[in-house]
C-alpha cells in the first residue's frame, strides 16, 4: 500500500471533531432542542484539559459527561469547550480541548462519533459509553466482537444506531 503523505486519517478526524464543535456552538447559542442530550467522553490527561483535582483523582484517564438538563455557561471556541456541571452537588468548571474528545453521542438522534487510536485508552472510553448506553457499545463493537487493533493510525468512527437502508428493486413494481 502506498504511504499516505497527506494524512487523510487526521484530516477526517479533524473534520468530524468540527461536527462536535458545531453542535456545541449551536447548543451555546440556542440551547438543546427537543429531546437532544449529549454524551461526551474525553481524556482527562490530555494537554489543555482542566478539571478539579477531585475529578482528576476520580477519573485519572477519562470521563464521560452528559449535557442535558443541568449544565451552565457553555463556551465554545475553535479549539475547546468549557462548561459548568454539578458533581455530587459540587459545581465544577471543565475545560476540554476538542483534541481530547474520545467519543460523542446524541441518543435522541442515534448519532455517535468515536475518536482516537484503537487500543486500551479508546477501549476504556467505549466502556464509559457502554455503561450509559449499552446499545451504542454493541454497535461500536460490532455486536460483541472484540475491538481489533488496526495499527497506530488515528481514526474516527461514525456510529449510527439505525439499521442501514433497505435496497428496493424497482422490478418488483413493474407490470409484467
Amino acid at each position: 500500500m502506498a504511504e499516505d503523505g497527506i494524512r487523510y486519517d487526521l484530516l477526517t478526524q479533524d473534520a468530524l471533531r468540527g461536527v462536535v464543535r458545531q453542535v456545541l456552538a449551536r447548543v451555546q447559542r440556542e440551547g438543546l432542542p427537543g429531546e437532544h442530550h449529549l454524551y461526551i467522553a474525553f481524556d482527562t490527561g490530555a494537554d489543555g484539559v482542566s478539571v478539579s483535582r477531585r475529578l482528576k483523582e476520580q477519573y485519572p484517564e477519562e470521563m464521560t459527561i452528559v449535557l442535558q438538563y443541568q449544565f451552565w455557561d457553555l463556551q465554545v471556541t475553535n479549539d475547546r469547550f468549557e462548561v459548568k456541571l454539578s458533581f455530587s452537588n459540587v459545581p465544577e468548571r471543565l475545560v476540554v480541548p476538542f483534541g481530547a474528545v474520545k467519543a460523542f453521542y446524541d441518543p435522541s438522534a442515534q448519532f455517535g462519533l468515536q475518536f482516537g487510536k484503537p487500543g486500551a485508552a479508546n477501549d476504556s472510553a467505549r466502556q464509559h459509553m457502554a455503561a450509559a448506553l449499552p446499545d451504542l457499545a454493541d454497535e461500536a463493537r460490532g455486536a460483541g466482537e472484540p475491538i481489533q487493533d488496526r495499527g497506530s493510525e488515528a481514526q474516527a468512527e461514525v456510529v449510527m444506531s439505525r439499521p442501514p437502508a433497505e435496497v428496493v428493486h424497482l422490478d418488483r413494481f413493474r407490470k409484467k
